[in-house]
């Protein structure tokens, strides 16, 4: 299955935000509602296999590529966590 390369540095990002594992955040491109609207999906895509985000970062670091991301370094990330708690 191809997946677009938009959509996989999207994962990427929100698997970081959220601290997922490369299997959880395949999974949750699968059964959250919330992801499949921000990735433009169906809600009954189903997704792609969780090796393919550990391959796709192999392959971007291997061609000297990186995920710097400077907002989401020092706690400095624009963006909500769902892991923290809202007063």
């Amino acid at each position: 299955m191809e997946v677009a390369p938009w959509r996989l540095a999207l994962v990427m990002v929100m698997q970081y935000i959220e601290g997922l594992t490369d299997r959880q955040a395949a999974d949750a491109v699968r059964r959250c509602m919330d992801w499949q609207y921000a990735l433009s999906l169906d809600l009954y895509d189903p997704g792609f296999d969780f090796t393919l985000l550990h391959d796709s970062l192999n392959l971007l670091q291997s061609r000297g590529g990186s995920l710097h991301l400077p907002l989401l370094q020092n706690g400095a990330c624009p963006f909500p966590s769902t892991r923290s708690s809202v007063s």
